[in-house]
């Protein structure tokens, strides 16, 4: 449903067998398909665009979100995108990653994967929070694969933390997960669902009843999933990781190696990435432009899809519609 969870279900060593998991919904107009590659297995969200021809785009989630978060952007830009939105490995669809690598480098490493194998690239690339991060990883590594950089409070590293964005950061401690699942046992699908869109819309009133019945659902089905919160967890971790990292290997140090022109994204109501880094994102990246949405939360390509289409629309005007 979103690009961050609240902690608090079962640990993945409480699942004693196979639950029974629900399908995953696909929104009318969308496809799913499975994409094996070794030690991998991608669900890849589609959305046939209005004519052939058109230049393709990849759409990279955030951390506890799926190819889902999507699916109000990506119908405003069928006219101009070839677009296909990743479950990242253990979210959405995807089961977890053979080699157990949850880190911002083994989810780039995953999309560098797809992107090689369908011989897609170069992409109008987008990131989310910890995609946002796994984007810029992306882009700085594999500059043949991107043609443009879209990204949506991309989780930066951050000197001052935002206080209510602890509990994200806290699912990296080794035994937190076990303790949150032990505390809110007793939470229902749609408590935890509600705690959730608190944390990353700007508002939570502007979800539809029907949109907060199937976002409902899916934390019904995450809750299924044996190993959902390991796969929280070591993302998490990944995350501290990454904002750890020095040299040519920091998140930020891999900004400024950006070529591609990018589109930033930052909502002023944020509670997860700061306001505040969208002034350091637009000086790092060499060729940036800013949206500013003062209303909006961590997830603005689902709260103002409109506004983030339409950025998206001046960017690909200015690389000449390609």
């Amino acid at each position: 449903m979103s690009s961050t969870e609240l902690p608090g279900v079962r640990a993945a060593a409480a699942a004693a067998v196979a639950p029974t998991v629900s399908a995953v919904r696909v929104a009318e107009g969308e496809r799913l398909r499975s994409v094996t590659l070794p030690g991998l297995t991608l669900t890849v969200r589609s959305r046939p665009p209005e004519r052939t021809g058109l230049p393709p785009a990849l759409f990279v989630h955030g951390l506890g979100g799926s190819s889902q978060n999507w699916s109000a952007l990506m119908p405003l830009l069928q006219d101009v995108l070839d677009s296909e939105a990743v479950d990242l490995p253990g979210f959405g669809d995807s089961p977890p990653p053979d080699d157990g690598n949850y880190s911002v480098t083994g989810h780039a490493r995953a999309v560098i994967r797809f992107l090689d194998a369908g011989e897609r690239g170069p992409v109008h690339l987008f990131g989310n929070s910890l995609g946002g991060a796994v984007a810029t990883r992306v882009a700085a590594v594999r500059p043949d694969l991107v043609r443009t950089l879209t990204l949506i409070s991309p989780a930066l590293p951050e000197l001052r933390v935002q206080l209510s964005a602890a509990p994200t950061a806290l699912l990296a401690v080794p035994g937190v997960v076990s303790l949150f699942a032990r505390m809110s046992r007793d939470w229902s699908a749609e408590q935890r669902t509600r705690g959730v869109m608190a944390l990353c819309y700007g508002d939570p009133a502007r979800v539809s009843a029907d949109a907060f019945r199937h976002a409902v659902a899916e934390m019904e089905r995450r809750l299924a999933l044996p190993y959902f919160w390991d796969a929280m967890a070591r993302s998490a971790r990944g995350i501290v990781d990454a904002y750890t990292l020095g040299g040519q290997h920091g998140l930020w140090r891999q900004a400024e190696r950006v070529l591609a022109p990018v589109q930033l994204v930052y909502g002023g109501r944020d509670r997860l990435v700061s306001y505040r880094m969208a002034r350091r994102a637009s000086a790092a990246f060499r060729d940036a432009r800013l949206l500013t949405l003062p209303d909006a939360g961590h997830v603005a390509m689902m709260e103002y899809p409109e506004a983030v289409a339409q950025a998206f629309r001046e960017l690909l005007d200015e690389c000449g519609g390609s």
